[in-house]
């Protein structure tokens, strides 16, 4: 499987092709499982709202439908929200 034939699918779409790539939704805290916009995200368009790279996105999935060892999830930075000035 090459790299455009998961960029230029769905979210819904590369789900229901492989469900094997929940997991790596569930990992990442990617809440596009349930989410209703998933009929229209790419995999660059989740990675850009929750602020992943694209390039470590693409490669967890594309080993998790390849069903090679896990890529872990890049650290989870804290949002701009949770930054508190006294």
């Amino acid at each position: 499987m090459r790299d455009e034939d998961i960029d230029d699918l769905l979210l819904d779409e590369i789900m229901a092709r492989w469900p094997q790539v929940l997991r790596v939704f569930i990992d990442w805290h990617l809440h596009c499982i349930v989410c209703p916009i998933t009929s229209f995200h790419t995999l660059a368009d989740s990675a850009a709202a929750h602020g992943y790279p694209v390039e470590q996105l693409r490669e967890a999935v594309r080993r998790a439908i390849n069903d090679e060892p896990e890529l872990p999830p890049p650290a989870l930075l804290p949002s701009p929200s949770a930054h508190v000035n006294p």
